[in-house]
């Protein structure tokens, strides 16, 4: 009995949810910007995990679970390197006097890659600039 109405609350939220849906455009666009975003971080961590076609081939758990967190650690690296260069540009360009309106920020994402040598040549001799603990220089 007791799993029938705990099955029976479960409907009612179902219900609820599906009515504010149709009911609601801004529920909607909340819905689909987090859609999007958890798109964002799997097109990320596809592009990050490409040796072998994506596929995990470790024969034991624990072994799948150090390629998983390893997967997750590069991608939270990447998405901490973004948002630290965004808050740079950001307060660079406010010290130049550029308006840039809250709504605007919050349609930035760090979870963008395009930019970064996924694949290829590493470089490891540093700028100066970099060495010292700066940023690199933004092209504005």
């Amino acid at each position: 009995m007791l799993g029938r109405a705990i099955g029976g609350l479960g409907r009612i939220y179902k219900t609820q949810h599906n009515l504010t849906y149709i009911d609601d455009e801004t529920y909607r666009r909340k819905i689909l910007t987090q859609l999007n975003r958890g798109e964002s971080r799997h097109s990320l961590a596809s592009a990050v995990f490409y040796g072998k076609k994506g596929e995990l081939h470790q024969a034991y758990r624990e072994g799948q679970e150090d390629q998983l967190g390893a997967l997750g650690l590069i991608v939270n690296a990447i998405v901490v390197w973004n948002t630290r260069y965004i808050e740079t540009a950001i307060d660079s360009l406010k010290i130049t006097g550029y308006d840039i309106s809250d709504v605007d920020i919050q349609k930035l994402s760090p979870l963008g890659y395009e930019y970064i040598n996924i694949m290829g040549i590493y470089y490891l001799n540093l700028p100066a600039e970099i060495k010292n603990g700066k940023l690199r220089t933004l092209l504005l």
